[in-house]
C-alpha cells in the first residue's frame, strides 16, 4: 500500500474512533447517579430492557443515537433525546423498539424527543413493523412546551400514527414500566395491548400534586393508576407483571405468536461476502474530502462478490448505476463518481458533480429499477449539479429535475448512505431526507450543506463586503480574512455529520463496515410491505 493509502486510512480510522467515544458518552444516558436512582427502584435502564427482549446475538440498527447530542445544554442535555429506538428480531420477528430513558431528566418529552418517536412510527409505518413501546416517562418538559405541543408535527401527531398504525394492522404492543402521565398516558392505552409493571409502573392524565390542586381529592399515585387500578378495577391495562423482565418476556411470547407478514417478493439469493476486502475502503477514501477516487473501488468492498453490473458504463460517467447485491439481496445503486473524468467529447469533467447526461443515465436507471421492483441505494459524495451557462443552455435544471421526479416517485424502497459531501440540489437528486428513503446513514466522512464550506464562506463574505461598501466603510485585508475565518468555522461546524444526525437528518452515523449490515436489514424490513401502488413520474420535460 502506498503512503496517501496509508495516511487515509490513519485519518478515517481516527473519524472511526472519534464516533465510538462519542457513542460510548450517549449511551451513559444520564449518567451513573441517575442509573442507580433507576435500580433502586428495581427497574432496569433503557437498554438494559432493549437488549433482553432482543433475540441474543443476532442483528441490530439503532436509529438516532445521536439525536440531540449537541442541543439544549441550557437545560443539561439530553442524549440520544432521551429515547433509545432499536430495529431488531424478537421471537425472530423483525420489530421496531422505542424505551424511554428515565435517567434522562425522568424520560421528559423535548422536541426532538418527539421527533424521533415520529421517525421511529415512519419506520414501522412504511415497513409494516411491528413496534414496542417501552413507556417510561414523566411527559412533556413544561419548560419547552410551545416546542413540542400544537403544532402538526409535534406530541400530538404520536396518538394519531397510533390510531393509523391499529387500522393498518400495524401491531404495536405497550409495557409501561415507570411513570406515563398526562397526554402520555394516550400512547400505550392507543396500542393494541398494555401491560404494566406492579410497584413501578403507573398510568393516568394528572398526578396525585395536580388531582389535589385541581379538585381538592387525596389520593396518592398507586391508587389513583397503578398496576392494580388498571388491571383489576378500570380495565385500561390487559397484562399486570411483576417486574421488569416478567413484562419482556411476556412481549416475547406474543410476538412469537403473530401471523407471518406479507412479502413484497424483493430478490435475495445466499449471501456472499464482497472478495475486495471491505477494510480497504479507510484506505481508500481521501482525507481531504475535495480530492478525486474512484467510487467504484469503493462499490466492489460493499457488494456481494465484488460483483458490479454497470449500467451505461461510458455514458454519463459522474453517476456511476448498476445492480448488485447486499446480504444476498439485489440492489440497485446510484453512486456519485468522485475520478476526474473525460467524457464522450473528450471534454474533462469534475467528478462529484452532477451533468446533464449522469442526469439523464440516474433517471433512466431508477425507471428500470422500479420496472423490475428492485430497491434503490444512494451513495452520496456530490458537491450539486453543474453550473454555468453552457449548462444552464444545455437544459441543466430540465435533466435535474428529471431525476428529482424519478426518485421522489419510486415505489421501491430506498436506501442513502451519505459517504462524503452532500451538497445542494444534488442531496435532492440522490434521495437525501426529503426524499423518503427507507433509511439514510452517514460514515464519519459525511458532509451534508446547501454547499460547500469554502464556496459559502466566500459568498457570505462578498455579502458582507458589498453591504458594507454600500454603506460607505471599507474593511482592510486582515479584517476581511478574520471574517472569512469566523463565516467558515461556523459553516463547518454546521456540515458536519454529528450536527446532522443532532437533528436526525441522517438515521444515525455507522462504521463503514456496518453499511452492508444497515442496507440488508432495510430491505428485509421493507420486504414486509409489499408495494400497492404503480411507478408513475406524471409530466416529466424531455
Amino acid at each position: 500500500m502506498d503512503l496517501e493509502f496509508n495516511k487515509n486510512e490513519d485519518l478515517n480510522k481516527q473519524l472511526l474512533s472519534d464516533l465510538k467515544n462519542r457513542l460510548k458518552k450517549v449511551y451513559l444516558g444520564g449518567g451513573e447517579k441517575a442509573a442507580a436512582k433507576q435500580r433502586e427502584k428495581g427497574k432496569m435502564l433503557a437498554r438494559e430492557r432493549i437488549s433482553y427482549l432482543l433475540d441474543p446475538d443476532t442483528n441490530q440498527i439503532e436509529i438516532g443515537a445521536l439525536a440531540a447530542d449537541d442541543m439544549y445544554a441550557e437545560q443539561g442535555g439530553c442524549p440520544s433525546a432521551g429515547v433509545i429506538c432499536v430495529i431488531g428480531y424478537i421471537a425472530g420477528r423483525q420489530c421496531v423498539v422505542l424505551a424511554n430513558d428515565a435517567t434522562v431528566k425522568a424520560g421528559a418529552w423535548f422536541p426532538m424527543t418527539a421527533k424521533k418517536n415520529l421517525r421511529a412510527q415512519e419506520i414501522a409505518m412504511e415497513n409494516r413493523l411491528p413496534i414496542i413501546y417501552l413507556v417510561d416517562s414523566a411527559g412533556v418538559y413544561l419548560p419547552m412546551q410551545d416546542e413540542i405541543f400544537p403544532d402538526k408535527e409535534h406530541f400530538g401527531r404520536i396518538f394519531r400514527n397510533n390510531a393509523l398504525m391499529s387500522s393498518m394492522g400495524i401491531v404495536q404492543i405497550a409495557a409501561i414500566m415507570g411513570s406515563c402521565v398526562a397526554g402520555g398516558a394516550y400512547l400505550p392505552i392507543m396500542s393494541d395491548e398494555a401491560m404494566i409493571v406492579e410497584g413501578t409502573g403507573s398510568v393516568f392524565l394528572a398526578g396525585s400534586y395536580l388531582v389535589k390542586s385541581a379538585i381538592g381529592e387525596e389520593v396518592d399515585n398507586e391508587t389513583l393508576g397503578g398496576a392494580s387500578t388498571h388491571c383489576e378495577i378500570s380495565g385500561v391495562t390487559d397484562y399486570k407483571h411483576p417486574n421488569d423482565k416478567a413484562c419482556l418476556d411476556s412481549i416475547r411470547n406474543i410476538i412469537s405468536k403473530i401471523g407471518a407478514p406479507q412479502q413484497a417478493g424483493f430478490d435475495r439469493v445466499k449471501p456472499q461476502a464482497p472478495k475486495k476486502k471491505p477494510e480497504e475502503i479507510f484506505g481508500l477514501l481521501p482525507e481531504n474530502r475535495e480530492k478525486p477516487y474512484d467510487m467504484l473501488e469503493i462499490i466492489h468492498r460493499l457488494v456481494d462478490d465484488s460483483d458490479f453490473e454497470e449500467y451505461k458504463q461510458s455514458y454519463g460517467q459522474s453517476i456511476i448505476c448498476g445492480l448488485g447485491r447486499v446480504d444476498g439481496w439485489a440492489v440497485g445503486i446510484v453512486a456519485n463518481q468522485r475520478k476526474v473524468i473525460k467524457n464522450k467529447k473528450g471534454e474533462m469533467q469534475f467528478g462529484g458533480v452532477i451533468y446533464s447526461d449522469s442526469a439523464d443515465k440516474a433517471t433512466r436507471f431508477i425507471m428500470n429499477c422500479n420496472q423490475k421492483k428492485i430497491p434503490l441505494v444512494f451513495l452520496h459524495d456530490v458537491t450539486g449539479f453543474m453550473v454555468g451557462s453552457r449548462s444552464e443552455h444545455g437544459g441543466i435544471i430540465k435533466d435535474g429535475a428529471k431525476m428529482v421526479n424519478a426518485v421522489s416517485n419510486s415505489v421501491v424502497p430506498k436506501f442513502t448512505i451519505v459517504i462524503g459531501n452532500s451538497y445542494g440540489a444534488g442531496n435532492y437528486a440522490m434521495c437525501g431526507k426529503a426524499y423518503d428513503p427507507r433509511l439514510i446513514y452517514a460514515w464519519p466522512s459525511a458532509k451534508i450543506a446547501v454547499m460547500g464550506g469554502a464556496q459559502a464562506a466566500k459568498t457570505l463574505l462578498q455579502i458582507q463586503e458589498s453591504a458594507l461598501k454600500a454603506k460607505g466603510e471599507l474593511i482592510t485585508e486582515e479584517e476581511k480574512q478574520k471574517m472569512l475565518k469566523e463565516i467558515s468555522n461556523k459553516y463547518d461546524l454546521q456540515t458536519t455529520p454529528y450536527y446532522a444526525a443532532s437533528r436526525l437528518w441522517v438515521d444515525g452515523i455507522i462504521d463503514p463496515l456496518e453499511t452492508r449490515k444497515v442496507i440488508s436489514m432495510g430491505i428485509e424490513a421493507a420486504n414486509q410491505s409489499p408495494i400497492t401502488r404503480p411507478f408513475n413520474v406524471g409530466v416529466i420535460q424531455t
